[in-house]
């Protein structure tokens, strides 16, 4: 049973930040006036979930928006050989679980969590009701899902017209600048395994192109994280040409 379903779940809001400072933390929730956070607040729930934990199934009833305090959470699905393909990694600020949220439609991939998080939970009947007076919120939602579709169709793109190097150069400086933490120290917390699954390719081809480029000294590998030492190098391959047409 994952994490989502009701029988799993536990109200952890009254303990540590009270609701509101959680909600204006959130880059998502940011916008919001006083007076909308207040209406919000008492369906906001505080959970703590640890390192590998399933937060959602694919096929899962959809019960909430879902909000990263702290942390990771890998959004993947099995490809026909049972091989996890990476879709998104969901980190601190940012919303998940919008599709199922407005649909009320079963889970569309899985959710797992990369590393210990701390999230918020809103749940689906109660959120809505709250969209209906909001309008703009909405709006906002229907960003959030058009840059989603975007980048998903920038993933089709990079995986089938892209070689190694330039989609591993591509995520890795996507990750570093995403990410608060990531972009001061260059170190992005992802196994080697996982990054392979984002890019798309075999664990064995990932891991002899992030050795190339440890040894030239542009890259520290460490177990469960990959360091940028040299962004300008990356970021050079990243912005390179395919040599596919993609026009």
């Amino acid at each position: 049973m994952s994490i989502d379903s009701p029988a799993n779940r536990s109200d952890e809001g009254g303990r540590g930040p009270d609701k509101l400072s959680l909600l204006r933390n959130h880059s998502f929730f940011r916008g919001f006036s006083t007076a909308e956070l207040e209406r919000l607040s008492p369906y906001v729930k505080r959970r703590s979930v640890p390192k590998g934990s399933v937060i959602f199934e694919k096929g899962d009833e959809g019960h909430g928006l879902i909000g990263v305090l702290s942390g990771a959470i890998k959004i993947s699905v099995a490809s026909a050989g049972r091989r996890d393909v990476v879709l998104n990694i969901i980190r601190e600020g940012q919303v998940f679980g919008e599709i199922a949220l407005l649909d009320g439609h079963p889970r569309t991939a899985d959710a797992t969590a990369m590393s210990d998080c701390e999230l918020v939970v809103i749940e689906r009947r109660e959120f809505l009701t709250f969209l209906r007076s909001q309008p703009e919120v909405t709006l906002k939602l229907i960003e959030i899902l058009c840059a989603r579709l975007r980048r998903t169709s920038e993933q089709v793109q990079d995986v089938t017209f892209l070689n190694l190097d330039i989609r591993l150069a591509k995520v890795l400086v996507d990750m570093c600048s995403n990410n608060e933490a990531s972009r001061a120290t260059g170190k992005v917390l992802i196994t080697q395994k996982e990054i392979g699954q984002v890019v798309g390719r075999s664990r064995e081809s990932t891991n002899k192109q992030l050795r190339e480029w440890s040894k030239r000294g542009w890259i520290r590998l460490e177990r469960g994280s990959i360091t940028v030492l040299k962004p300008a190098k990356l970021a050079e391959i990243a912005e390179s040409e395919s040599e596919f047409d993609r026009s």
